[in-house]
């Protein structure tokens, strides 16, 4: 379905589902940034002191898949409400921020290379 939705039919979503619920109050940027903090973490757990072969058993495993997408639709969540709540374009954002990183990155420099910008 990711092909079919796009990222205002999803805020609209989140927006629908926080307001009948009276969240507003509970949803401003310092505690929805912490819970974009909060819910990667618990992303991160899964994969914590996991080998390269215990993640890929992990994505075969229909739980362990379906837990792990769990999470990462909650960090989802969370950035979506404070792009929602105060009005950002999030495409526009993530498109200016591929450009500056195209930039940054440059292929002939960075190519098979692992290291920060400021390091090339």
């Amino acid at each position: 379905m990711d092909n079919k939705t796009n990222l205002q039919e999803l805020k609209e979503k989140v927006k629908k589902f926080c307001e009948e619920r009276d969240w507003d109050q509970f949803h401003n940027p310092k505690d929805l940034a912490i819970g974009i903090i909060t819910e990667s973490s618990e992303l991160l757990e899964h994969f914590r002191f996991k080998s390269e072969e215990e993640i890929e058993k992990m994505f075969n495993s229909k739980e362990k898949r379906e837990s792990i997408s769990e999470e990462l639709v909650d960090v989802l969540y969370f950035i979506l409400r404070l792009a929602q709540k105060y009005n950002m374009d999030l495409t526009t954002e993530f498109n200016k921020k591929l450009e500056k990183n195209y930039k940054k990155y440059p292929i002939d420099k960075i190519k098979e290379s692992n290291k920060k910008y400021t390091e090339i």
